[in-house]
C-alpha cells in the first residue's frame, strides 16, 4: 500500500491528524485515504428500487470497461445479500491475505472483492446495522490491495440507506453515480429518491440505464413491453441527466447470473450486451469531459 507520509502532496489533508481525531481514527483515515487514492474513477451503480437488475449492470458495465482497455476493479458494498460470489460462479471462494492486506479475487481481469467472500458460507446471514455497517465498508475499501485502478465499480443495495451513504462519504471527490431502473412507474417513484439522494450528497450522476426495457421473443422476434418501456429515459430528461442504455430483457442474461458466466461474455452479440457496451464507452467519455 502506498504510503501517505511519503506523499509529495503536503496539501492533501491525510498528511495531518484532524482537531477531532485520535491517533487511531486518523492512521484509519490514512489507510483508507491511501488505498483510495490509487483509484482514479469511483462508480456507484445505484438505485432506489429492488431488483431493477443493479447488480447484473454493475458486473456488467465493469466486464465492458475492462474490455475497452480499462484497469477495473468491482466492489460489492451489499453487506445483506452479496450477489457477486453467485453472478461469477466463485461461490464457496475466499481471497488470500498478504502483509500489504486482502488480495482481490479475479475474474476476467477485474479485481473483486465482497462481503459475501469472506463469510465461510454463501447462506450465512450477515447480521448488522449502524455504524458497524460504516466500519464493514472502510474495510473492504481500506484493507484490499486494490492497486492502480482505472475505474472502481461500486454494486450498492438498493436504497438510500447506510450503505451508499457510507460509500459516498469514503470514496471522496472522484466518485460518481450511474443510475439502474425498470421502465414502470413503481420503480421511478423509488428511484427518484435516489437521484434526490445524489443531489443532497453532491455526488454527481454520470447517467441512467433504463433495463428489462421491452422483451424480444427468441421465436418470432415480436417486441412486448412487459414493463412499459421508456420511463428511465423520461425521468433522465426531467432531471437533465444522460441517457446511457436502454437494456432489453433478454432471458440468457437470468441464465448467465445463475450459471457464473456474465451475459456480456457468454453472449457478446446480443443486443443487450451491445447495450451496456455502448453505456460504458458513454461513461468514459463522460469523465473525459468532467
Amino acid at each position: 500500500m502506498s504510503d501517505c507520509n511519503s506523499c509529495s502532496d503536503s496539501s492533501c489533508a491525510s498528511h495531518n491528524q484532524g482537531p477531532k481525531e485520535n491517533s487511531a481514527q486518523f492512521q484509519q483515515r490514512q489507510a483508507l485515504e491511501s488505498r483510495i487514492c490509487s483509484i482514479k474513477k469511483r462508480i456507484l451503480v445505484m438505485s432506489g428500487k429492488g431488483g431493477v437488475g443493479k447488480s447484473t449492470t454493475a458486473v456488467n458495465l465493469a466486464i465492458a470497461l475492462s474490455q475497452q482497455g480499462h484497469r477495473v476493479g468491482l466492489l460489492d458494498i451489499d453487506l445483506h445479500g452479496p450477489s457477486l460470489p453467485k453472478m461469477l460462479g466463485l461461490e464457496g471462494v475466499h481471497p488470500q491475505g498478504s502483509e500489504d492486506g486482502i488480495i482481490p479475487l479475479e475474474f476476467a481481469g477485474i479485481k473483486l472483492m465482497s462481503i459475501g467472500f469472506l463469510l465461510e458460507k454463501t447462506s450465512d446471514a450477515m447480521i448488522i446495522r449502524g455504524p458497524m455497517k460504516n466500519g464493514a465498508i472502510q474495510q473492504l475499501i481500506s484493507d484490499v490491495v486494490w492497486g492502480d485502478l482505472d475505474y472502481l465499480v461500486i454494486d450498492c443495495p438498493p436504497g438510500t440507506g447506510d450503505e451508499p451513504l457510507s460509500a459516498v462519504q469514503m470514496l471522496g471527490k472522484s466518485a460518481a453515480a450511474v443510475i439502474v431502473t425498470t421502465p414502470q412507474d413503481v420503480a421511478l417513484v423509488d428511484v427518484e429518491k435516489s437521484i434526490s439522494f445524489c443531489q443532497q450528497m453532491k455526488l454527481p450522476i454520470i447517467g441512467m440505464i433504463e433495463n428489462m426495457s421491452g422483451f424480444i421473443c427468441p421465436h418470432c422476434d415480436k417486441r412486448s413491453d412487459i414493463f412499459k418501456s421508456g420511463g428511465g429515459s423520461k425521468l433522465a430528461e426531467k432531471y437533465a441527466i444522460p441517457f446511457l442504455a436502454l437494456v432489453p430483457l433478454d432471458p440468457r442474461i437470468v441464465v448467465a447470473g445463475d450459471s457464473g458466466k456474465p451475459h456480456i461474455l457468454s453472449h457478446p452479440e446480443s443486443e443487450s450486451s451491445i447495450a451496456i457496451e455502448g453505456a460504458a464507452e458513454q461513461l468514459h467519455q463522460w469523465w473525459l469531459q468532467a
